[in-house]
């Protein structure tokens, strides 16, 4: 993993018993742990997450933050297990090794995957490539979203992976619910939002794995060429609507290019073309709904991060750039929305 430079020493806030943990995987992977080294790395906004170096041997570990968590999140539990479930599809993820969900061991539930060798991109502009690899990386991306949206829940045992139908029913519920946990002030645009998403949910059943924050920055990307080898970071998977994968995508593409950025990152439509050509859509109807909600919850996720920095639980420095974000995302969904 190509990402050195984003590793720190643990935070204070996320210290753990390193011997305790070193005991725990000796037993667990039959292996000696006692001389492993460990460092955090700079993202992971929600989990923190850890690199673990042993006997010549890279893993990362991911765990639940300390503190009071808000319900349903940090599922690191889940986590694991659609890693584990998907190693044999055409989606690319890491290896998982093991899955902890004893508390008493470092404090909260954790688990230890391999640490697949790569570039890791966090920068949405794609800056470090060349306007060709730009390209062909969206392209490859769409294709293994295609792929995972394609995954056969029941071979793969996760048919209760999450509940059938009213996906953006329930998903609006969840996210106007943890807003509402985690706010610190009003903000008149997700107001408006909340009673607008309810009222204007297209009828659709379809349903199938969804990532929950498919995006560049949870990428892992060959060395030598924009190909994607692992997708990261699935807390907020489920079985769900497809459309939210490729809304949330197009979010972060929409950001760069606000941002003024080199023009070959596709736009809106050439990214929607390019879904529905790898997953075999004639087209997408109602994608203005599938692109308010996406930015919603992008908004009620800043809010979430936000309110754990001011309690000092943060799995990143970054948490009051997610709080100043909050009112400008809302104020674009809602003129998406024409409210």
């Amino acid at each position: 993993m190509d990402n050195e430079a984003s590793l720190t020493p643990i935070r204070e806030a996320h210290a753990f018993d390193k011997n305790a943990l070193s005991k725990y995987l000796s037993t667990q992977l039959d292996l000696d742990f006692s001389g492993m080294n460990t460092q955090q790395f700079e993202g992971g906004q929600s989990n923190p997450t850890f690199m673990i170096e042993n006997l010549g041997t890279k893993y990362v570990m991911r765990k639940k933050p300390p503190g009071k968590l808000l319900k349903s999140a940090h599922a690191v539990e889940r986590e694991y297990r659609i890693m584990h479930a998907l190693r044999d599809t055409e989606v690319p993820v890491p290896k998982m090794h093991h899955l902890c969900e004893d508390d008493s061991i470092i404090g909260t539930p954790f688990y230890l995957m391999e640490c697949v060798e790569g570039r890791m991109c966090s920068d949405p502009h794609l800056e470090e490539f060349t306007p060709v690899d730009r390209r062909a990386l969206f392209d490859n991306a769409l294709g293994v979203m295609a792929a995972l949206h394609k995954v056969d829940v029941d071979a793969v045992g996760l048919s209760d992976y999450g509940r059938p139908g009213n996906y953006y029913a329930r998903q609006i519920s969840r996210w106007t619910r943890q807003y509402v946990d985690s706010k610190t002030s009003e903000i008149e645009g997700m107001e408006k939002l909340m009673k607008w998403l309810p009222e204007n949910t297209p009828e659709s059943e379809e349903s199938g794995i969804v990532h929950g924050d498919f995006r560049t920055g949870n990428f892992i990307i060959d060395m030598a060429e924009p190909r994607i080898v692992a997708v990261l970071d699935w807390e907020l998977s489920t079985l769900g609507h497809p459309l939210a994968d490729l809304a949330h995508f197009i979010t972060y593409a929409n950001n760069a290019h606000a941002e003024g950025v080199d023009p070959t990152i596709p736009q809106e439509q050439e990214i929607v073309d390019t879904y529905c050509k790898h997953s075999g859509r004639p087209g997408i109807k109602n994608f203005n709904f599938y692109m308010v909600f996406s930015i919603f919850r992008m908004a009620a996720i800043g809010q979430g991060v936000y309110k754990r920095g001011l309690e000092g639980n943060a799995s990143s420095q970054f948490w009051e750039r997610a709080g100043k974000s909050v009112p400008p995302q809302a104020d674009r969904a809602c003129d998406l929305a024409g409210i």
